[in-house]
């Protein structure tokens, strides 16, 4: 089977890369009736070239400066390049653009093709050559070939295509196990058919029927039909231009920038950690939160650059930085992107994507810097690793590990098996079916936390022999699921480092500073409440019984509180919390069948006063057992 790739032109407005693609295919690519009228590319056009061995979608792009955002449009998911330059012109400003934004998306084949020869004598032709030869030395087309051409005499034509076929053998198979990509560059709609985008495939394969993710929106669509260069195909895949026919989309819905993928992988992010190339010829350096124009995929959003590691990224340079974007992307690891002015009239830059999906990072920090260094310098476990440290105490996904470490779909679990295996990787039960994988270096960074935090508790409240486990949570910065934490301290429970039970616990290193005297106190406290029953006695009562202890006597009420004796009705009113419960339950069952009770009906249920009773009605209606309506208390159910 012929193997598909897709072609690019790039080249300075005029020097004939439409007539030349013209003349390889038989294809006018310049669609619009403006580009008729003005003679010049505006938007993409395409074709298609038969080599025999190879299939070849062809994306021919405008020259013009003001069309740049079109030609990086154009340029998304091409996997070699015609670079032309005319014959009559030489080297020109979007020459230069064109073959530094090239470079920047990652090309690595490609062929020089010198048009308008039929215009020029032997010796300006060499020293069009010469020039190319200069222009190109420090890129990827160092050593790509030059061949004379004549878009109106056919001369070189044959050529032309020989040393695009050569520059094909050179392109490098990808893997068979990619899931589906295509950033859409254009949209119609067909009478009695309905939407139908457009755009290169850059990965995997779609057939007809198959469901996909409409990328940034986060909706999936079903693909109605395809096409491939106007011919009704059941599959495109890698290398093809492709027609989509999606069935309930709106076409003004639809813009250029956008995503069509197989479901589950990418996930739109305003904020993106990346590796930053400043271009060596420009004028000044990338300076940190620089406004800039980002283009990845077929998008251009606008956004800030944030240096992590300097202040500025200097001509010549690379640098790391984030990029926040006014408007989300999607896009993967690896993924090149490039930088222009605000003005939209320089290219600055561009690099590879590190974290597609990213969390703001502090600048000149240096653990995390060299954790995001891994992203680029490691190899597939390192990246996976690191992609996983950064999902912190919320863990990752397979779908994380495909598209923040370039993996594919099948690799990522047999990844996350043999990292586990290694104890690189942990599996942490959270109760019942549901499990997390952690990064190894978060599991003793959860218990620290807990440890930690419970010894802030234990001073803050000295009398305390224990904490409630839901205090515990909030005393956590976030550490993600309930689950999580619960699953730590069981952890931390068998392993002695905490004492509790399913309601309390307690660093095992810690002791109640609770002298004999208070102890003996707080036993009678507890005693006196229980007898009292729901006539309470005053907290204040007890500082005669306190002595040289009265200070303490209100942490010795919060110990009560939180050891679960006493449950706090109201400012300075406490209840047993055995009476508390029976409290509940009395009302409760008293109500039921009743039209409701007055504050004097439920002072007389509990065989108290009004004193208590109208602040206890409160309590129950705060605590839901009750709703006031007028003078009654009603059941809430």
């Amino acid at each position: 089977m012929p193997r598909d790739l897709i072609l690019g032109t790039a080249g300075h407005i005029d020097h004939g890369k439409t007539a030349l693609v013209k003349a390889l295919t038989g294809i006018d690519c310049d669609r619009l009736p403006e580009e008729k009228a003005r003679g010049i590319t505006i938007d993409i056009g395409f074709a298609s070239l038969d080599l025999g061995d190879f299939r070849l979608g062809i994306v021919d792009v405008p020259g013009h400066e003001r069309f740049i955002k079109n030609m990086l449009a154009g340029a998304t998911g091409i996997d070699l390049a015609v670079l032309v330059i005319a014959a009559d012109d030489s080297i020109m400003p979007q020459t230069r653009e064109h073959l530094e934004i090239l470079g920047l998306l990652g090309l690595r084949h490609g062929v020089i093709a010198l048009t308008k020869c039929d215009l020029v004598d032997e010796t300006t032709r060499e020293v069009v050559e010469m020039e190319a030869h200069d222009l190109v030395r420090d890129s990827f087309l160092a050593d790509a070939p030059i061949v004379r051409t004549s878009a109106h005499t056919g001369e070189g034509i044959p050529e032309l295509r020989h040393a695009i076929a050569a520059a094909c053998q050179m392109v490098e198979e990808r893997s068979g196990n990619e899931w589906f990509r295509m950033a859409i560059d254009r949209s119609f709609v067909v009478q009695g058919h309905g939407t139908v985008v457009t755009g290169s495939v850059t990965s995997g394969s779609l057939r007809v029927g198959d469901e996909v993710e409409w990328q940034p929106r986060g909706e999936q669509v079903r693909v109605r039909s395809l096409q491939n260069h106007d011919q009704a195909v059941e599959e495109v895949h890698r290398g093809m231009r492709a027609a989509i026919n999606l069935a309930g989309v709106r076409h003004d819905d639809v813009i250029r920038g956008q995503e069509l993928a197989t479901p589950g992988y990418l996930v739109p992010a305003r904020t993106l950690t990346v590796r930053l190339h400043c271009l060596a010829d420009v004028k000044r350096p990338i300076k940190h939160r620089a406004p800039v124009r980002f283009h990845v995929g077929t998008s251009e959003i606008m956004g800030t650059v944030s240096l992590l590691d300097c202040d500025t990224v200097e001509p010549g340079q690379w640098g790391l930085a984030q990029m926040f974007l006014e408007e989300p992307a999607t896009s993967s690891w690896g993924q090149p992107f490039v930088v222009r002015g605000v003005s939209g009239t320089q290219t600055l830059g561009g690099g590879q994507v590190l974290q597609p999906v990213a969390k703001k990072i502090r600048r000149r920090h240096l653990e995390i810097l060299e954790r995001v260094e891994r992203l680029w310098t490691g190899d597939a476990v390192q990246r996976a690793l690191t992609v996983a440290w950064f999902g912190g105490f919320s863990g990752f996904v397979l779908a994380d590990l495909v598209r923040g470490a370039n993996l594919g779909p099948d690799q990522a679990g047999e990844m996350v098996r043999q990292l586990e295996k290694a104890g690189s990787l942990v599996d942490v039960g959270l109760g019942g079916s549901r499990h997390l994988v952690l990064h190894a270096d978060m599991v003793p960074e959860l218990d620290e936390r807990i440890l930690h935090a419970l010894s802030r508790l234990h001073e803050q409240f000295p009398l305390m022999t224990s904490h409630d486990r839901q205090k515990l949570q909030s005393h956590l910065d976030y550490v993600g699921d309930d689950g999580l934490v619960q699953a730590a301290v069981e952890r931390l429970i068998q392993r002695k480092k905490l004492v509790g039970d399913l309601r309390r616990i307690a660093r095992a290193d810690f002791k109640p500073k609770l002298s004999a005297s208070l102890r003996k106190l707080k036993d009678r406290l507890v005693a006196a409440f229980r007898e009292a029953r729901f006539q309470p006695p005053e907290p204040e009562s007890f500082a005669g019984q306190a002595g040289g202890n009265a200070a303490s006597l209100k942490d010795l009420f919060d110990v009560c509180v939180a050891e679960g004796h006493l449950s706090p009705i109201s400012d300075g009113l406490y209840l047993h919390a055995d009476m508390e419960s029976e409290m509940r339950c009395l009302v409760a069952a008293k109500l039921k069948g009743s039209s409701g009770l007055t504050v004097a009906e439920i002072r007389d249920l509990l065989g108290t006063t009004r004193k208590y009773a109208v602040p206890l009605c409160e309590y129950l209606d705060k605590v839901g057992v009750t709703r006031r309506q007028g003078d009654l208390r009603v059941s809430v159910g």
